[in-house]
């Protein structure tokens, strides 16, 4: 039978969905939001399994199941005083640290991580990550740059530590550098997530007072983009009286995942009913790629905050599945009975 940690392992997965840096480089704009997002951190089931218990203790009569994340972030803290010499178990605490934003303790558990297990590459970039998420500044420090730059060593096609180098270079005034960095990334890209990277290469490049990159060559809208149309509902807008700064987020994410999206746009209230399409240009990493899936889902959410987490006063429409690629536009009415 499944067990609290079995919930327990389901609460801990949600956890570490977020806690990306905020990046000061970032432009104003719809992949602003975003780019505090990165791409999604898998927790592997056998981490927690063996390190909270054995097959007996997956039985609920074994063991009481957690009431909160906070009481089984406890027991992990418990399981590694045990057994401190597990790195996926300081990891996954990490991640959890940082769902409850506790970035310094996240810092320090990832640091137990990496000296545990230094030749993980994807590890030393989740950990660069979380040290410059606890710095006030969000800078990464000569350390978290050692980790990306070991990363990379490691795993030359690991792309989101050779992007994240050339955001320590740009933070650190080295604008060639960083334009120099990123564009390695472009023959690996989708033509929409490289149209996205460009711009962050030829602002890096006008801040070295160089000139941008020659113009890449025109291409189609890729063929995974999808078309969305977003309405909102008369007599919902009647009733709600929403206000004006209202902010609409149109979104694609993997179906049964995380909820970080691999696509997404933001407007304003006033701009409904619109039509967007959206593409790899969209994607909040240029490494994260609409045009890699075969299926998405599509949908639309009302913010009064603006803020791209979902608040709780939110609203949001039902979720559509999409098989890509798309063969007719994605139709959301957003406040209509059933949504």
């Amino acid at each position: 039978m499944v067990s609290g940690l079995f919930q327990l392992l389901i609460a801990l997965l949600a956890a570490a969905a977020t806690g990306i840096v905020l990046w000061p480089l970032a432009r104003d704009g719809k992949r602003a939001v975003w780019l505090t997002l990165v791409a999604s951190l898998v927790v592997a089931t056998l981490a927690l399994y063996r390190l909270l218990g054995t097959p007996d203790a997956l039985q609920p009569q074994a063991t009481l199941a957690p009431q909160t994340l906070e009481d089984g972030i406890a027991r992990l803290q418990a399981a590694l005083e045990r057994d401190p010499q597990r790195a996926d178990g300081w990891a996954l605490l990490a991640r959890s640290q940082l769902e409850l934003g506790r970035t310094e303790a996240a810092a320090a558990s990832y640091r137990r991580a990496v000296q545990l297990a230094p030749a993980e590459s994807v590890l030393l970039v989740e950990a660069a990550q979380a040290r410059a998420q606890a710095d006030p500044d969000h800078q990464f420090d000569d350390t978290a740059l050692q980790w990306l730059q070991q990363a990379r060593e490691q795993a030359p096609d690991n792309e989101r530590a050779v992007w994240l180098i050339g955001i320590v270079q740009r933070q650190r005034g080295h604008a060639a550098q960083a334009a120099q960095t990123w564009e390695t990334l472009l023959p690996r890209l989708e033509p929409g997530a490289a149209a996205a990277l460009r711009e962050q290469i030829d602002a890096a490049r006008a801040a070295a007072g160089q000139p941008p990159l020659p113009a890449a060559p025109t291409t189609a809208v890729a063929e995974n983009a999808v078309t969305v149309r977003i309405a909102l509902d008369p007599d919902f807008a009647a009733r709600a009286r929403l206000r004006g700064d209202t902010t609409v987020f149109v979104i694609a994410r993997i179906p049964g995942g995380p909820p970080m999206p691999v696509a997404v746009e933001r407007h304003a209230l006033q701009d409904l009913p619109l039509t967007v399409t959206l593409d790899d240009g969209d994607s909040p990493m240029p490494t994260h790629k609409l045009s890699a899936l075969g299926e998405v889902e599509v949908l639309a959410r009302l913010s009064a905050s603006g803020n791209a987490m979902r608040q709780t006063d939110d609203l949001e429409s039902a979720p559509v599945r999409v098989t890509l690629p798309a063969r007719q536009p994605v139709e959301i009415v957003l406040g209509a009975p059933g949504t």
